[in-house]
Parts: structure tokens; C-alpha cells; sequence
């Protein structure tokens, strides 16, 4: 027996990411696994990182100067008795401490002795011989980091389900760690659709495309922490597809390109129909975009496969993805789902659109900091694969506007 028609349920874009967002916060990440350092980058951290001690560990220098008593400069210019000189490094702590009316020559990352409450820059003195003329006044703590104050010993540096970028690392290696549990990387597959989609090695006929479209996701599944997993091109014959659907199904997450629209040939929704799958939406009010679907199989919670069905138009499925397939990916591999976050800058150029949909048009973002300006880059629809890769940005156009000039703040996301 067929299955029902799926019900069309459309959705504004801030109710579908909304509901992206709550179904990815009830994903199961993986179980976790222990890699070396520099093996973590790009992870989730399946432990908190915890300080192995107070961090600075001792009270630093932030400038190269004098360590001073502030008292001492409270008539200016001061002149202080030089007793010593303290490195960075030193192997031991100064432990005698400055009395009254002297100074200690300090570097920066230096341990500050006691007695010191403030580091007079070295900018602001003159030396002779033991003594040092100072012509400028500091406060207490001034040019000085109190020991612990960045974490004391025993406190959380880094939460379970943070990405781990080039800080996280440091942060790792500051505290001794040569080795991290991090959460294991979810498998995500790709199905393309289309008796007009061909292989790579393959000569196109005259009315069919090269798939690039697995390829351009398998790269956004890499960047969001997916192991791409990429499935054969199913055609438009209901069996092969549904086949293949079922076989995406056995990853962490299934994503299919192409099939999802009104068409005679459009056969997705129908398949996943049958195989019982509950539509969470079937297509979110977005240019490029309008079709997207998301929606899982599987009849308990431990069972759970989500799937999403992404437009075919190159474009649709780059954008879509990053609206809505990412942060399931993230949630799988362990992590937190970023909210999307939208820079502004001034148009170039006026803008002209027709209302009732969130637009994301492809841009190119430049300018200085005090004088961004974003430019949209011409393009013919959202097939249109060469006009997305000069982008580094979209544009975005709340549904109720279809006239922006030139000048105006617009928001950006980023890309």
C-alpha cells in the first residue's frame, strides 16, 4: 500500500531554524575517544579541561619596566635604588621584599617580587647607575596580573562540548595535555537525485549536469565536523531510490540533494512517506531555498535518523545546509549549536526584491573597519555555482522589505 501524501507544512525561516534548533538539542552525540593534541583540533571536547594549576601561576609583569611600590611615587619624579633584575623564566622566586625607595628592573612575563604592588613601564624612566629616575605615577596593580586571576587551580578552562580552534589547543597545552577525549565524529550521508545528475568521470549528455552538489556538501560536512559519506546518484525510479534512502539511513545523518520540489519526477517526500518518517517541515520560506525538508525515522528516540531533503540548485543546497543541516551536525558530534549571527555593513549598491520571503543573496564583503561596505555579486539564479564562488558572504533581506538603497546598514552572514 502507498504511502499517504505528506502534508505540506511551510514554515518562516524563524520558526524552521527554530525547530532545528530544538530537535538538535535532543540529538545523541557520539560516544567519545581519546586522539593527541593536535589530532583534537576541530573536536568537541568530550570532558571539561580543567586547570592544573592557578593560572598565571605567580603575579606577572605585562611590560618591561620597574617594579615599584605605588607609595613610592606619590611625589614626582621619584628616584629609586635599583636592587636587582628579574627575567622571565627565572627558576627562582624573588623572596625577599622591596622595601621602601627601591625598585627591581622587571621584564615582561616576569614574577613580581613581594612588596611590589605596580610596574612602572620603562618608557617613563631614565637609568643611572643603581638608581632610576621615574616621571610618571601608577596605581596598585597597575602592569600587574595577580596570580590565579585568569583560573586557580582545579577550575573549568573549557566546558564538555566545545570546539576545540587554535585557543582551545594552546589552553590544552598549557596545562600538560599531550592527550584529549573528544567526541567521535558523526557519520553524515549524501544522496544526490536525478536521472539529469552524472558522475564526475562521466560525459554529461546535453541535458545533464556533473553532481556537484555531493561534493560541495561533503566540504561543508568536513568543515562542520562530519565524516562525509557519499552514496551513489539515485535516479527517478522509486525503488533504486528508495534503496538508497535506506542505506543513508544507516548513517548519523542523512542528506539528500534534489527531489524535494513539486515536480512530476520529485519523488523524495514520498519515499520517505513510506518508510514511516515524521516531517518536522516541508519547506521554510527562504530564497534560494523554498523547498528544504527536515524530518527523522525511526519509531523510539534511541533510533532516531534525522534526514533533511536540500533543493537540488547548487546554490539552495549550500545555503540550506548552512541554515539548517549544520547545527544537527554539530549536536551530533557533541557539540553546542551556534545561534546564526548577522554582522551589518552598508549596500553598495540599492537592492531590489519582492516581499514575502527571507532573501540570502550572494556578496562580496570588503571595506576597512570603520567603512564595510557588501556588494551583491550578479547571479543567475541559484543554479548558478560560479556567482557563489566569487561570494564570501549573503545578504540578507527580512520578508517585508523589497527596497533597500544604497547606503544603507544591511545584515550579513558570513561565510
Amino acid at each position: 500500500m502507498a504511502a499517504p501524501p505528506v502534508q505540506s507544512l511551510v514554515l518562516s525561516f524563524e520558526d524552521a531554524r527554530r525547530v532545528v534548533e530544538e530537535q538538535a538539542s535532543r540529538a545523541a552525540a557520539h560516544e567519545s575517544q581519546t586522539v593527541d593534541l593536535l589530532g583534537a583540533a576541530g573536536r568537541i571536547l568530550a570532558q571539561p579541561l580543567v586547570a592544573d594549576r592557578d593560572f598565571p601561576p605567580f603575579s606577572r609583569a605585562t611590560r618591561d619596566g620597574y617594579a615599584v611600590r605605588s607609595a613610592d611615587l606619590e611625589t614626582l619624579p621619584a628616584r629609586l635604588r635599583v636592587v636587582g633584575e628579574i627575567k622571565a623564566g627565572i627558576q627562582k622566586l624573588i623572596s625577599s621584599p622591596l622595601n621602601p625607595g627601591q625598585a627591581f628592573s622587571i621584564m615582561t612575563g616576569a614574577p613580581v617580587p613581594p612588596g611590589a604592588d605596580a610596574v612602572v613601564m620603562v618608557e617613563y624612566t631614565s637609568a643611572h647607575g643603581e638608581w632610576v629616575e621615574i616621571a610618571k605615577g601608577v596605581s596598585a596593580g597597575e602592569n600587574i596580573v595577580p596570580q590565579g586571576a585568569e583560573a586557580s587551580q582545579g577550575s573549568v578552562l573549557l566546558e564538555r562540548g566545545t570546539r576545540l580552534n587554535e585557543a582551545g589547543i594552546a589552553l590544552a597545552a598549557s596545562v600538560g595535555k599531550t592527550k584529549l577525549s573528544v567526541f567521535g565524529r558523526p557519520r553524515v550521508a549524501v544522496l544526490a537525485t536525478g536521472d539529469e545528475i552524472v558522475e564526475l568521470e562521466a560525459q554529461p549528455g546535453a541535458t545533464q549536469i556533473r553532481n556537484s552538489n555531493s561534493y560541495s556538501l561533503a566540504a561543508q560536512i568536513l568543515q562542520a565536523g562530519g565524516e562525509p559519506v557519499l552514496l551513489p546518484i539515485a535516479p527517478d525510479e522509486p525503488k533504486r531510490l528508495r534503496k538508497l534512502i535506506e542505506q543513508g539511513l544507516q548513517s548519523d545523518l542523512l542528506i539528500i540533494t534534489g527531489g524535494v520540489s513539486m515536480g512530476r519526477y520529485d519523488l523524495v517526500e514520498q519515499a520517505l512517506a513510506e518508510l514511516h518518517a515524521e516531517f518536522f517541515f516541508t519547506g521554510a520560506k527562504i530564497q534560494p531555498g523554498r523547498p528544504v525538508v527536515f524530518g527523522c525515522c525511526g519509531k523510539t528516540v534511541a533510533s532516531r535518523k534525522y534526514f533533511f531533503g536540500l533543493p537540488g540548485n547548487p546554490l539552495s543546497t549550500m545555503v540550506t545546509f548552512e541554515l539548517f543541516a549544520r547545527p544537527v551536525i554539530e549536536a551530533l558530534g557533541g557539540g553546542r549549536p551556534h545561534p546564526l549571527v548577522f554582522p551589518h555593513a552598508r549596500a553598495r549598491s540599492e537592492i531590489r526584491v519582492k516581499t514575502g520571503l527571507t532573501r540570502f543573496l550572494p556578496a562580496i564583503h570588503s571595506g576597512k573597519l570603520d567603512d564595510s561596505y557588501v556588494e551583491i555579486v550578479p547571479w543567475q539564479g541559484s543554479g548558478d555555482i560560479a556567482a557563489q564562488a566569487r561570494a564570501n558572504c549573503y545578504v540578507v533581506v527580512p520578508p517585508d522589505r523589497e527596497h533597500i538603497p544604497a547606503g544603507e546598514w544591511v545584515a550579513l552572514m558570513l561565510r
